[in-house]
């Protein structure tokens, strides 16, 4: 419980603060304040509300703030064994948050502020400078990334005022447009609203699609598959929804899928000018732009959980750029999905006949070089492998430096082609998952009717 003496410095500094800021309007919309004025209207009591969703279903104690986070009223519904737990997320972000962003002074005026929203309300609003840093901080943290060199450069768009489906699908298709940049990737987060308590029993907003660029995949008749196998099912539940498929090519764009709490999911298709492609040739081989072969410029990853001092942000759709092997050998290469080594192999004239003739090795290097240069022919920034583990090793060394421990997975770390002449091969990791973070959630349309939940 939040203590009395902590209770009344808290009202004192937030009434010091209306009396003593010309921004005390609570007409002018909270986003034209500054982040203090943000704080004291978020701070403020609000009305206790009784909504129905669209199953008819009550919900009491549940209302938004200006911002358009879900809140609970008076924190009835929580436990004060999950808001202890809560809090002791909460400062051990805020604490980090200081010491590594040099603020001056010890965060006890924070601190005080977010053990009283979470007494009163079972939650609490991160500021938009906290967020920031907390989204670099969970990709610094990621340890199946290889590329965490340039955490600090990554751009953060904080849309947790969002409060439809068609704002967060026309935001979604914004954060390509500037993602994609005309080729020049710039890594970038859109962070929508925080997850209320689980014990409102309320999910948070979710992203069908595991990535925002999806390939469909068809089942045929004579069961091969034509496109992606990887995303059958989840073209198969798109199709439950009423997406009438593309043009059943191996490429057809999947439309994005949006699902707000207590909602029916809503769909948009990705407009045909937003999505930038690359056509694989080979710089040597003339016949490989016959094959028909080509792939989107960026990966947005959306179906992961942000997870930053305690709060569970479960849309937040992330990118960096592409390293080749990812396309090369794994969504082009791999026999589960597009399988294209054999078709290479013949068209080099390679026997197949043997797995001592190398054939799967030759065609995969071939397929990696046409990846890397056919995104260096069209201006899209991309990453060799090689290049890759280099940075991956300052990255390190940087954060030796720092005086921090660097943690990693080294099954994913590790490339998928030549693995053993890149440095992170010899290099043993300790794989640990620190916060802030980015965490797995199940399939949104298998999680739906169940309990909400964030597991790793």
């Amino acid at each position: 419980m939040i203590r009395d003496e902590e209770a009344q410095l808290l009202t004192f500094r937030l009434l010091e603060r209306d009396v003593s800021s010309p921004a005390t309007d609570t007409s002018t919309p909270p986003l034209q304040r500054s982040p203090v004025a943000q704080r004291r209207w978020c701070l403020r009591p609000l009305q206790l509300l009784t909504r129905r969703e669209d199953n008819g279903r009550a919900v009491k104690g549940l209302s938004r703030d200006p911002q358009g986070d879900l809140l609970l009223e008076g924190g009835e519904l929580v436990s004060q064994e999950e808001k202890e737990r809560l809090f002791k997320e909460a400062s051990e972000y805020i604490r980090l948050f200081y010491r590594e962003c040099g603020r001056g002074g010890a965060p006890d005026e924070r601190l005080a502020e977010v053990r009283w929203e979470i007494e009163q309300r079972g939650t609490y609003r991160q500021t938009s400078e906290e967020l920031r840093y907390g989204a670099k901080v969970a990709w610094r943290n990621s340890t199946r990334c290889i590329g965490r060199l340039t955490w600090e450069s990554l751009t953060v768009r904080d849309l947790r005022h969002l409060r439809s489906a068609e704002d967060i699908l026309a935001a979604l298709i914004e954060h390509i447009r500037l993602a994609t940049n005309g080729g020049k990737i710039r890594p970038m987060i859109t962070i929508f609203a925080a997850q209320p308590p689980v014990a409102t029993q309320q999910a948070g907003i979710r992203i069908w699609n595991p990535q925002l660029i999806r390939y469909a995949g068809y089942h045929q008749a004579d069961g091969s598959i034509i496109g992606d196998p990887a995303h059958v099912e989840l073209t198969e539940q798109l199709q439950h929804l009423g997406w009438r498929g593309g043009k059943r090519t191996p490429f057809d764009l999947l439309p994005i899928v949006i699902q707000m709490p207590g909602q029916e999911p809503k769909m948009v298709a990705l407009p045909n000018n937003v999505v930038l492609e690359v056509p694989i040739n080979h710089p040597n081989y003339p016949w490989f732009s016959k094959l028909g072969l080509k792939w989107h410029a960026l990966p947005v990853i959306s179906n992961m959980c942000l997870a930053i001092g305690g709060l569970r942000y479960t849309a937040a759709p992330f990118n960096g750029w592409y390293m080749g092997t990812e396309i090369g050998a794994r969504n082009l290469g791999d026999s589960q999905r597009y399988n294209q080594l054999p078709v290479i192999a013949e068209r080099m004239g390679l026997n197949t006949g043997s797995d001592r003739t190398m054939w799967k090795d030759r065609a995969l290097v071939e397929l990696n070089i046409a990846v890397l240069d056919s995104f260096g022919r069209k201006g899209v920034t991309i990453v060799d492998h090689h290049t890759a583990a280099r940075q991956f090793m300052q990255h390190e060394q940087r954060e030796k430096q720092a005086g921090r421990c660097m943690y990693a997975d080294w099954g994913w770390i590790v490339p998928p082609l030549s693995g053993s002449t890149t440095p992170v091969f010899h290099t043993a990791y300790e794989d640990r998952t620190v916060m802030p973070n980015f965490l797995y959630q199940e399939e949104a349309w298998k999680s739906s009717a169940r309990p909400p939940g964030c597991p790793v």
